[in-house]
């Protein structure tokens, strides 16, 4: 069965299910949510949402937690209130895109130009916080007061990991629970709060709600360092967005600090002096030779793994069958 249309994960990575045509209705209602939030009388402020509309790609925070939702709750308990979860984990999610590509110079997003190429930085950076503004304003009228404050702090964790991989560009000497830490704050807690509060607002139990957050968070910070593999050896054509941009911009990922931790004393210096200049070649080169690719793949392996073992708080189903497909798709993707 092809669903990619309906879960955003590529075709053929998901087990087939009964479940897809409700997902994909539920995820109609999320884009509904979301393009009816982004809506204004104002030409200049139409045009920059309908380009951004564009960036929507694999809808992975919605559709987590519209899954949660069934998984924890059944289908009857998901609804108009988790498509309205969905928009407003989507419109966090996109803000964090834009000011993304304006941080990493970068060009290209989902195949086509990013808002600061096409319309420029200052342009980009307001439509960055218009987005979060719409997506508090859309979350105000969920009616649980509660996941205003909550996605209040998750979105601060978005921001302070940011502030922290700011910080240690170019810094040599970043260790892996340094950059374990930023990968948590960046990307782990925003699809942790999309399973956590798919699961509570479909009325799950406090266990597992707390389950189902560390299954999100341990699924998004290995989502993220497949994202810093393919930076590494992925196309752009493939990948789909700028490549190169975290070694040009002096960002350490994790194959580059496992790599320099696993080196000799002769490669390790000949790895900082190639990162120092930015070669990309250089740089993957002695990356492969220290195996710091596969230490990268595996830690993100172990994530997921774990990821997994939250899944058994859930009673079987459909619904976390497919969390756990898409716990793997994280670390097979190629885009």
């Amino acid at each position: 069965m092809r669903v990619a249309s309906a879960t955003g994960i590529p075709a053929g990575t998901l087990p087939d299910s009964s479940l897809h045509p409700f997902i994909a209705e539920r995820l109609r209602g999320v884009v509904r949510e979301f393009e009816a939030e982004l809506s204004s009388p104002h030409a200049p402020v139409s045009r920059l949402c309908r380009h951004v509309e564009r960036y929507r790609g694999k809808m992975l925070r919605p559709t987590i937690a519209i899954v949660s939702g069934v998984a924890a709750g059944g289908s009857h308990a998901v609804g108009a209130r988790h498509e309205r979860l969905g928009a407003v984990l989507e419109l966090i999610h996109m803000a964090t895109l834009v000011h993304d590509d304006i941080l990493d110079d970068a060009d290209v997003r989902r195949g086509g130009a990013t808002v600061n190429a096409e319309h420029g930085v200052e342009a980009a950076v307001l439509l960055g916080d218009y987005l979060i503004s719409s997506a508090f304003h859309l979350c105000s009228r969920i009616g649980t007061p509660s996941l205003n404050e909550e996605l209040g702090r998750v979105t601060s964790d978005l921001c302070a990991g940011e502030l922290l991989q700011q910080a240690a560009r170019d810094r040599l000497d970043l260790s892996e629970p340094e950059l374990e830490q930023i990968l948590r704050l960046k990307t782990g807690v925003l699809i942790g709060a999309a399973a956590r509060t798919g699961a509570r607002e479909a009325g799950a139990s406090d266990g597992v709600v707390e389950a189902m957050d560390r299954f999100g968070t341990g699924v998004g910070i290995a989502f993220q360092m497949q994202d810093d593999v393919l930076d590494l050896v992925g196309s752009e054509e493939a990948v789909g967005k700028s490549v190169g941009r975290d070694l040009a911009k002096g960002k350490l990922t994790m194959p580059v600090v496992f790599a320099r931790a696993r080196a000799s004393n002769a490669d390790r210096a000949s790895l900082d002096r190639a990162i120092q200049s930015h070669d990309g070649g250089a740089t993957l080169e002695l990356v492969k030779r220290s195996g710091g690719l596969e230490a990268a793949r595996q830690l993100a392996t172990d994530h997921v793994e774990r990821a997994r073992a939250e899944l058994g708080r859930l009673p079987a189903s459909e619904a976390r069958d497919l969390l756990d497909a898409m716990a793997l798709e994280a670390i097979q993707r190629t885009r």
